[in-house]
């Protein structure tokens, strides 16, 4: 079959005939129809991560979507969303016309969304839907800022706060073409991400109105220190990321004061059945047309022009490879 291989971390994956993967006990086979690169898979495949070196030659792609060519419990022809630990462990990954998948991280889909857009969707919007619901407990009405609003976390984090109830959502973002995205899902108002922290106080301050209930964060760095110092009374910041540094600084007296509360996310603290409940509550939402990811298809013969797009940081859309 072909498959994108990485043969040394730290390089751009090649498209190259590679084994077909056969399946292990607990495991399925997927034939696969959608892969999204993530910057995970760039994390992974660099050797730098703190996954440690991956073993090569391997194949990258920690998700997909795609149709059961056999499996332990699910029948053949059964579309599902799946997810790989390609990089991360030993094994390959999603970027290939079939993979290998433990049946734990398989989710049958039946929701009427395009393979590509579930795809796009994935865990993005499983860790945007969680941080806003299990994590940040979010209740109708509150106040919301979401930060780094024209990422895929960030657009499903602002329609997802519609679909939730909130009474105001207020999106940041860096470039303009990312504000337009976070327009696109549904903001009530997007700021640019640019100043110092003091600036940034102001403009959240201003445009929320004095009221900021609950924080979106995989940015982090000075717009967190920002949105920190705007938070009501029982207030929170859900950090999922680090965009834009490792580092923020946060005052005690005000957090303390507003009893306030700063929290981290991360998918891997996500049971497998609540993992499956949340991507399967957000493809019926995009199936309503209430999410989306802003993506572009390019097919896997693509896929070293594709990773490259990816490394600039800044790829414009989620890519989605397509076999």
């Amino acid at each position: 079959m072909r498959a994108a291989v990485v043969s040394t971390p730290g390089e751009t994956p090649e498209l190259v005939e590679h084994p077909e993967p056969t399946s292990g006990a607990g495991e399925a086979v997927v034939r696969v129809s959608a892969a999204p690169l993530v910057p995970l898979d760039l994390l992974c495949a660099s050797g730098t991560s703190y996954f440690g070196r991956p073993a090569t030659p391997y194949v990258p792609g920690v998700q997909g979507v795609g149709v059961v060519e056999s499996s332990p419990d699910l029948a053949p022809g059964t579309r599902v969303w799946f997810a790989t630990s390609a990089g991360m462990a030993p094994g390959d990954g999603s970027l290939a016309e079939r993979c290998a998948v433990r049946a734990d991280d398989v989710v049958p889909v039946d929701a009427d969304v395009p393979d590509a857009a579930l795809a796009a969707l994935g865990l993005s919007a499983v860790a945007a839907w969680m941080s806003l619901t299990w994590r940040g407990g979010l209740r109708p009405g509150e106040h919301v800022l979401v930060l780094g609003a024209g990422g895929a976390v960030g657009q499903v984090a602002v329609g997802a706060a519609r679909v939730l109830g909130a009474g105001q959502v207020v999106a940041v973002a860096r470039s303009a073409a990312a504000r337009e995205r976070a327009r696109a899902a549904g903001a009530d108002q997007v700021l640019p991400l640019d100043g110092d922290a003091d600036v940034l106080t102001d403009r959240f301050r201003e445009a929320l109105g004095g009221r900021l209930d609950l924080v979106i964060d995989p940015v982090f760095g000075t717009a967190a220190t920002a949105a920190s110092r705007v938070l009501s009374d029982g207030g929170r910041l859900v950090n999922l990321g680090g965009a834009s540094g490792d580092l923020a600084e946060f005052s005690s007296a005000v957090l303390r004061a507003r009893s306030a509360s700063v929290l981290g996310y991360t998918n891997n603290a996500l049971t497998p059945a609540r993992r499956r409940e949340a991507l399967m509550t957000v493809a019926g939402h995009a199936a309503g047309g209430r999410l989306a990811v802003a993506h572009e298809e390019v097919p896997l013969a693509d896929v070293a022009a594709a990773w490259r797009r990816q490394a600039t940081g800044d790829p414009g859309v989620r890519l989605v490879l397509t076999p």
